[in-house]
């Protein structure tokens, strides 16, 4: 997960991500430039944040918690 502490859609989904004892990395925009970069190319243009990135490839940018949870789901690291 990329994002930056400041940003309360960041602290959101990682509030849903801990809620539901969901492994992940997150790596803070505001700490490492590369880190930037990425968000950027994965956006097509735009420094968008959080951006989570799934171990299938895909990846949302700003997702609602139902968004983000039924991935989650799809991915069968949840049932909730």
């Amino acid at each position: 997960m990329y994002g930056a502490d400041w940003c309360k859609d960041c602290r959101r989904s990682k509030s849903l991500l801990d809620s539901l004892a969901i492994d992940y990395e997150f790596i803070d925009i505001e700490a490492d430039e590369s880190a930037v970069e990425k968000v950027i190319e994965i956006n097509g243009g735009k420094k968008s944040i959080p951006v989570i990135v799934f171990a299938d490839g895909t990846h949302q940018t700003e997702p609602s918690d139902k968004d983000l949870k039924s991935k989650l789901v799809e991915m069968g690291l949840t049932t909730n």
